[in-house]
């Protein structure tokens, strides 16, 4: 392989990460109850949520809560924990697939929000839910490079609003076994913030470093999950054996890097359908695999980052952190850290 299928990173580390929750907890059983006339008379099973994908719960941002509130939250949570002056971050990221508005970026509200210097590069990178992955890959590259010393990336989320219009769809009463289906994966999502700074593993001591990772493609499965956010579409069954497709791909080399013998995998949460089934097919150790999905659901790019940030404590110096990403379209990356 060549170009970025394979990339390392030679002074890169991972200075913080951050992560701040959404306060309202709604849960699956309350979706259950919105749905139970459609269940009944389409034939459909209640309890779908939890007892298939595993998610008990998930929360929502109080109604007006912009999605750059909370990246820029998240953001000002990572710099504080990282000891980096504002001043001296070169590069801001917003990675976030939900979007206030199509214009201006995101990113720049989150500029203004956190008085970051206007020597400070700033734009939006999405990329489904592998946006937070490949934006730590970019500016892994630009550090690398020269071009900066600091780099923050951010990630606002949140399923209140695409929720609220799939469950008043499926309960109008021309809703089909077909609509439940395609609209399942829409009440899986989850809302959070998340945020990370990027700087030299020289010059940052304590800091993780970035060694480097593999990115796999297959663009043929562009059209199984289409959405905005008044709804979205996943045709669930294709998706799932298309990502663990994509994913195996990604993983062929496993063995030869070591990444069969790492302390933790932080995998993208979606459900635990797929969590089990990915483990199985890689032969991963699934009590090397913490879990946020039944409590957050899925909180997009930011998952991976909230999972992250909650397993930090438990963390000890020279842990081998495996980041697994997976976006629809198809994308995959694994991004290795040594903590």
């Amino acid at each position: 392989m060549s170009g970025n299928a394979t990339f390392s990173l030679n002074d890169t580390a991972l200075v913080s990460v951050a992560h701040v929750d959404a306060p309202e907890v709604v849960t699956s059983e309350y979706f259950d109850e919105m749905l139970a006339e459609t269940y009944e008379r389409v034939g459909a099973q209640s309890g779908l949520l939890e007892g298939l994908a595993g998610i008990r719960e998930r929360r929502w941002w109080p109604e007006g809560h912009l999605f750059t509130d909370a990246a820029a939250a998240a953001g000002a949570k990572a710099i504080e924990a990282s000891g980096v002056r504002v001043d001296e971050i070169g590069l801001l990221i917003d990675t976030s697939v939900s979007r206030d508005r199509l214009e201006p970026s995101s990113a720049v509200t989150v500029h203004n929000a956190l008085d970051l210097p206007s020597s400070c590069l700033n734009f939006d990178l999405t990329n489904a839910c592998l946006g937070f992955v490949n934006a730590l890959q970019l500016a892994g590259s630009m550090i690398d490079s020269g071009q900066i010393n600091q780099a923050l990336i951010v990630d606002g989320e949140g399923s209140r609003l695409t929720q609220q219009k799939t469950l008043a769809r499926l309960s109008n009463p021309d809703a089909t076994m077909a609509d439940l289906f395609a609209e399942f994966a829409t009440l899986t999502l989850g809302s959070g913030g998340a945020a990370a700074v990027v700087g030299r593993h020289s010059e940052n001591p304590g800091s993780h470093k970035v060694v480097g990772g593999i990115a796999r493609a297959d663009t043929s499965y562009h059209n199984l999950c289409v959405g905005d956010l008044d709804q979205m579409r996943t045709d669930t069954r294709a998706m799932l054996d298309a990502g663990l497709q994509v994913s195996k791909l990604t993983w062929d080399d496993a063995e030869e890097r070591g990444w069969m013998e790492v302390d933790r995998y932080i995998i993208h949460q979606i459900s635990q359908v797929h969590t089990s089934m990915l483990c199985e097919l890689l032969g991963i150790d699934t009590a090397k695999v913490p879990l946020t999905f039944p409590f957050l659901g899925n909180v997009g790019p930011a998952s991976i980052p909230i999972t992250l940030s909650r397993e930090v404590d438990s963390l000890q110096a020279g842990d081998k952190v495996l980041l697994m990403g997976i976006g629809s379209g198809i994308n995959a990356t694994v991004i290795e850290l040594v903590w």
